[in-house]
């Protein structure tokens, strides 16, 4: 059996972050090992937990996703972003 994929959750929405941690948590290939409210605690929550994948809201208070994603890529050892919106529009993901 291979480790489950580690995950770092960010979303400004308390409720929304709990489903995805009960949902995605279920799955014995999943572990989330991480939530952020906003984009401004992604860089120390990777550098404290070294998630596998982040998956990250794009709007959000005080720090936005693309912020936070541009932010995090200026890491060597940066995990990959997985964005998450419920905007129909591809340039709300650039910010």
């Amino acid at each position: 059996m291979t480790a489950p994929l580690r995950l770092l959750l960010v979303d400004d929405q308390a409720m929304v972050r709990a489903g995805l941690a009960l949902i995605l948590g279920a799955e014995p290939d999943l572990e989330v090992v991480a939530e952020c409210a906003d984009g401004t605690g992604v860089l120390p929550a990777v550098r404290a937990h070294r998630p596998d994948l982040v998956l990250m809201d794009v709007r959000m208070p005080r720090m936005d996703g693309p912020e936070a994603t541009r932010q995090l890529g200026a890491a060597s050892d940066a995990p990959p972003v997985l964005a998450l919106t419920t905007f129909d529009d591809d340039a709300v993901l650039w910010g």
